[in-house]
This record gives C-alpha cells, structure tokens and sequence, in this order.
C-alpha cells in the first residue's frame, strides 16, 4: 500500500536540479545515480560524468529541469560503455514506467514516445533540449523527461561511422516521457 497518487496540478516540483535515482523496471535499470550539471547533452561533464557509471542531468542557458519540474528532465546514460546504464533503452515502449527519487518524492513518468536526435543538425539538437521536448520555442505546461543514449550499433549498420570528439555517434535514441504521479518517498 503507498500513498495515493497527488493531483496533476501538485504533480511538479520547482524545478530546481538535484542529485537523483533513477529505476527503469522493464529494462531492469535499478538506482542508477543522476548527476546534474550546468551544459547540455553529451557535452565534455556529461561524458565524465557517464564515463563514471552515472546518468547526467544538464541543465542551464541550453535546456533542462531537475525531477518534477515543469519542462524537460534530460538524462543521458552509456549505451555500450562503461557500466552500460542503458543499453536496454531502445527497447522501452509506450505506457512504460519511470521512477526518479529526489528530494524525498518519487516521480514516476510514463513512456509517451520515441525520438531521433542527430548531432550533426543544429534543429535536431535544439528539438532534444527544448522545454517540450522535439518542439523548440513552445511553453511547457506539464513535468516531462527525456532519456537519452547513443544509436551506435543503429548507426554503424547503416554504415554511418562519424563520431564526435567524445566518440559519440551521430544519432542519439530519446525516450519521451510525461509525469503522471508523485509520492512521498
């Protein structure tokens, strides 16, 4: 028994970033540890940061709030490095669950949608870091996240081998979600 779910206008936080636990349970990704920063996905302190076993959480002039917050949660994991935090992601579908612990409540997220961003096109990185994410320029009313990590093995069976100086692919694979409850942790 936990406790009743709050109403969707108490759903959010303030926003602010803090340090988090995440847990995927259809991908088996259990506490995994978000760190968040000032800069923006897949920059040189969020591949440190990933580089380590950890999910960054960026945030600042480019994009991103902390858990709860109305607007654009961005995490970003390894794929097929390091601790391989999400080497399952991909795999997520529509209607699955995602719980961050920060600040004593437990936000859970549903799955609503699966994005492309590709590093080469200025557009396609402004969609992944707008406050809704893919929708640059709109105002977020609602808690959302993205989750993001690299379309490495995609990307090299298409033949498409170009990396960024932190050998990140091209293309990245976002998982979109809404905030549906918070609870007391």
């Amino acid at each position: 028994m936990g406790a009743e779910p709050v109403e969707e206008a108490a759903l959010h936080s303030d926003g602010t970033p803090r340090g988090a636990m995440l847990t995927i349970p259809s991908i088996r990704v259990r506490g995994l540890a978000v760190v968040p920063y000032v800069g923006w996905t897949d920059d040189a302190p969020g591949t440190r940061i990933q580089n380590r076993g950890r999910a960054a959480s960026p945030h600042g002039p480019r994009g991103g709030v902390g858990p709860g917050g109305i607007g654009n949660y961005q995490v970003t994991a390894h794929r097929l490095s390091s601790t391989r935090a999400f080497e399952q992601l991909p795999s997520l579908r529509r209607g699955d669950v995602v719980h961050v612990a920060a600040g004593g409540v437990r936000y859970t997220y549903r799955i609503v949608g699966t994005r492309e961003t590709s590093f080469r096109l200025p557009g396609s990185l402004r969609a992944q870091r707008a406050a809704v994410p893919g929708r640059p320029g709109v105002t977020p009313t609602r808690a959302m996240i993205t989750l993001s990590t690299c379309a490495t093995l995609e990307d090299h069976a298409a033949g498409n081998w170009w990396a960024d100086r932190f050998g990140n692919p091209e293309h990245r694979i976002d998982k979109i979600g809404v905030l549906v409850t918070s609870t007391p942790v």
